[in-house]
């Protein structure tokens, strides 16, 4: 058996949010979709990081916002197609509402993207050389998911800090925060802010 490429992270984004690539050799999957209107941008940082969007095997959204799924569509135009969890598919078509005209989003179609499982993620996932799976955390909003890979790092998106959470939702953002460490999530890869170590919950 070959051994597998090491996988690299490399950040791609701009106005505040991150756009993480992971790439295992020359497969590579994006991780939050950039903001609507700046597709220009986003191939640009591509570009500037020697990252061929040819070899930009799927696009997964953490959430359905414009600052993490806003080029969802116009990406899926250029040939990588749109990874869509069940929790997620109906908070898409809500998108829109958010946004005005010259935003210039593209609303995304939902007949033609790669509707997958959380228990079938790893095995997508293992396809393209990365060890590792896609979670529910919902607590932001309910069609958060999180990508764990096998090695710790954890690509959360906008999912609520614990010690920030209240209310009725600080046992829905507490209960993410548990999955995430049981699937061994040890570097927080957030959408927004600096990577960070995640501490034990007993810490």
């Amino acid at each position: 058996m070959p051994a597998r490429a090491p996988v690299t992270i490399v950040d791609v984004g701009y106005r505040s949010t991150h756009f993480w690539v992971i790439s295992a050799g020359k497969a590579r999957l994006l991780f939050d979709l950039g903001w609507p209107g700046t597709l220009g941008l986003m191939r640009a940082n591509l570009v500037r990081m020697g990252i061929p969007l040819g070899e930009i095997r799927y696009g997964l959204a953490s959430h359905y916002h414009i600052d993490h799924a806003g080029l969802a569509e116009e990406l899926k135009r250029l040939g990588i197609p749109l990874l869509v969890l069940a929790t997620q598919r109906a908070a898409i078509p809500g998108m829109k509402q958010f946004t005005k005209p010259h935003d210039h989003f593209t609303d995304i179609g939902l007949d033609d993207n790669v509707e997958i499982t959380f228990a079938g993620s790893r095995a997508l996932l293992a396809a393209i050389g990365l060890a590792g799976q896609i979670l529910p955390t919902p607590g932001h909003s309910e069609d958060s998911v999180s990508l764990v890979l096998d090695d710790g790092s954890a690509f959360t998106g906008d999912l609520t800090l614990e010690a920030m959470a209240y209310g009725p939702e600080a046992e829905t953002v507490a209960a993410s925060w548990r999955r995430l460490r049981e699937a061994g999530a040890t570097t927080v890869y957030p959408g927004h802010g600096p990577v960070y170590p995640l501490a034990p919950r007993d810490a």
